[in-house]
């Protein structure tokens, strides 16, 4: 069934917690006219140790619930969730889907040594969207996929720049660069948050690669090729939905984008959660 939108109408995002904001930030940085809306599933994070089966449940479930705040299209700001559900999510629902895609193809242009590392929750790291890109943009480049089971934790408990994080970096982080990776990508929205730390333990000789920016770019390519870019002149809106507690979430990402943002309890359905 077709659904009307309006330029007017949000742009919906959605993640499991905190971490997909990383790529609000760059959608409203490049189209600051925007409407946006997100959805933080705070009361199921992490993704990444999930069932595929659930996670597309969930998926479903946030996304029908962004399309009754109007949303005109949904970019799904989870690796993870992108790697388990955006094909039914396609198949679904009639607005378009933008999910995040492991950057392998510019990592493979960028590198001088011929090997990419590839950060990851275990989901994405196990799943054929993953196989898939590093089969079609990875030929004649080493790829190493490395699970980083932890990392999103610290990410929603706000540490991002610890000793404990800095010690589970390395455990992940230090491997690849002794067997010669120069481009790390980063496979999940969580990541970018932790960005200059990362840097940090990976060396200056080190690229980091995160997807955010071209996501960012290819909601606007397919907005206005819809004709539904927004150009009203009314100031945009920001709102926020989280199924955890609100306070600890709006806090978080006062932090992150330093904006104000009305953040709301919303509740899934219970038959979504498996």
């Amino acid at each position: 069934m077709s659904i009307t939108r309006q330029p007017v109408d949000p742009i919906g995002l959605f993640d499991s917690g905190i971490g997909g904001l990383s790529v609000l930030r760059e959608v409203a940085n490049l189209l600051p006219q925007e409407n946006l809306v997100y959805l933080a599933d705070n009361a199921h994070c992490p993704y990444g140790p999930r069932p595929v089966v659930q996670i597309q449940h969930l998926s479903r479930a946030i996304s029908q619930f962004l399309l009754e705040q109007q949303a005109k299209l949904i970019v799904v700001a989870c690796n993870t969730a992108s790697a388990a559900a955006l094909v039914a999510l396609r198949a679904t629902f009639a607005v378009p889907f933008v999910g995040m895609v492991p950057a392998v193809k510019p990592a493979a242009i960028l590198t001088r040594r011929g090997i990419v590392g590839v950060l990851a929750t275990p989901v994405t790291s196990q799943g054929a969207l993953l196989a898939n890109v590093i089969s079609t943009y990875g030929g004649g480049v080493e790829t190493i996929v490395q699970p980083c089971p932890g990392l999103v934790e610290f990410v929603e408990r706000g540490e991002w720049d610890s000793p404990q994080l800095r010690q589970l970096l390395h455990t992940y982080v230090s491997p690849l660069v002794a067997r010669g990776a120069d481009v790390l990508v980063l496979g999940c929205t969580h990541y970018p948050l932790l960005l200059p730390v990362l840097q940090e333990v990976a060396g200056p000789e080190v690229r980091l690669v995160d997807p955010s920016p071209a996501v960012a770019r290819q909601v606007q390519r397919l907005l206005a090729d819809s004709g539904l870019l927004n150009t009203a002149p009314a100031p945009p809106s920001l709102r926020a939905f989280t199924t955890g507690p609100a306070e600890p979430f709006a806090a978080l990402a006062q932090r992150l984008l330093d904006r104000p943002m009305t953040t709301t309890r919303a509740d899934l359905p219970l038959s979504a959660i498996w």
